[in-house]
């Protein structure tokens, strides 16, 4: 982890200073790019935080072998917090709400100018990346504080708290998907779009989660968690926010379509129309038909050589769909793909990696105990920066419970 961590760290210097040049050289397309950039990976973050609190709600051996991966993740909202500061410097250039003279000039603009100003903007923001990182912080800390005293009322507590926790959850992204993406194009307004978000963001974390998985399991120890009932149990997972992000997605676009209202249509007259709609069409096939066909197959999600790929495939996809929300905000009339939105998702991917590992190094790859008081079993492995070992049973009459097939 720590070689994988200073080469991210370097590859992200390295990318973040070609970034800098870019934007220079053209301030606008760097703004847009990043902004592509950083609403992927912080999918990816605050995805894995949902994850983690459905977990603590649902048990389960599938969480328990993710649960320290995605602990990590939910660790870097506040890292998050302090790479959302370029967006904040380039809110004039993404948001035509943030210029005065467009607000004076659109009579709509005017009307939404209670809601949609510039420090009103900053303040949700901050109170959105507070509740975030408390959420981490809290089911973290709880996490850590279990392994070491083994008490079942934390186990309770964190179900309490991962219960409100996704009710805030997507409240506060159902605002901030409004607030960083729908607001691009001030005028249009969906109430579902932020459904698609979110489902693109579960979708983004178990990709990640099954990558990173498959990384540990090379190692034989961790091999003996990472078994193929596990890969299948994510692989079920990631074909579940596949079918639900698809599912909404195509709502929004029929009910919007069939509506033909001249304030909603077009968001998507920009998306489906010359060279846009090649990019729709190809998230119809390779976002959704393929990934959706091969995980029907139970061999696929059983077998980690077949399923990263997927995984890995379905992220690419993710910046690509991110591209296609963004990119004709930039340029409506014409498809154009800048060097920066290849380099600054790569760049950003970077740093999040590095600071990732970083998260993981100095904790135990699982953790001894569920919210019930002991860990479900076949996943009873305390693995730690010194070396793996097997970890005492936690409660009398743990050998007596059936095993998990």
């Amino acid at each position: 982890m720590k070689r994988l961590q200073k080469r991210a760290f370097i590859l992200g210097a390295v990318g973040a200073a070609v970034c800098l040049v870019g934007g220079i050289i053209n301030p606008r397309q760097f703004f847009y790019s990043y902004l592509l950039a950083y609403v992927l990976w912080l999918g990816v973050t605050l995805g894995s935080l949902g994850l983690l609190m459905v977990q603590h709600l649902s048990g389960g051996a599938w969480g328990f072998v993710l649960r320290r991966q995605l602990e990590g993740a939910a660790r870097l909202v506040p890292s998050m917090g302090l790479l959302f500061i370029p967006i904040l410097i380039g809110l004039r250039t993404l948001y035509p709400w943030a210029r005065p003279e467009v607000v004076a000039a659109d009579p709509i603009l005017q009307g939404k100018q209670i809601y949609l100003n510039i420090p009103f903007f900053v303040l949700r923001a901050g109170f959105y990346f507070t509740i975030w990182a408390a959420i981490g912080w809290v089911l973290s800390y709880w996490s850590l504080m279990q392994d070491e005293r083994g008490e079942q009322p934390l186990g309770r507590r964190m179900q309490a708290v991962s219960a409100a926790g996704l009710i805030l959850y997507v409240l506060t992204m159902t605002f901030a998907s409004v607030d960083w993406l729908m607001s691009l194009e001030p005028h249009w307004y969906s109430t579902i779009f932020s459904i698609v978000v979110i489902s693109g963001q579960g979708l983004s974390a178990i990709a990640v989660a099954i990558i990173v998985l498959a990384a540990l399991s090379h190692d034989k120890r961790m091999a003996q968690v990472a078994v193929p009932a596990r890969f299948h149990d994510l692989g079920n997972l990631m074909l579940m926010f596949l079918m639900v992000w698809a599912y909404v997605s195509f709502s929004q676009f029929l009910i919007i379509w069939s509506a033909n209202l001249p304030e909603e249509i077009p968001w998507y007259t920009h998306r489906i129309g010359d060279e846009w709609q090649w990019i729709g069409l190809g998230l119809v096939v390779f976002h959704f038909a393929i990934p959706f066909a091969l995980l029907l197959s139970r061999r696929t999600k059983r077998i980690r050589s077949r399923l990263v790929p997927v995984a890995v495939s379905i992220l690419v996809m993710r910046a690509v769909d991110l591209f296609w929300v963004v990119g004709p905000e930039r340029s409506p009339a014409q498809f154009h793909v800048h060097w920066l939105d290849i380099v600054s998702p790569i760049t950003l991917g970077c740093v999040w990696v590095a600071l990732y590992t970083r998260q993981l190094q100095g904790r135990s790859l699982l953790p001894k105990y569920g919210d019930e008081g002991s860990a479900p079993e076949g996943t009873q492995l305390d693995i730690r920066e010194s070396g793996f070992r097997r970890a005492e049973p936690s409660s009398a009459g743990a050998h007596e419970r059936p095993a998990i097939p």
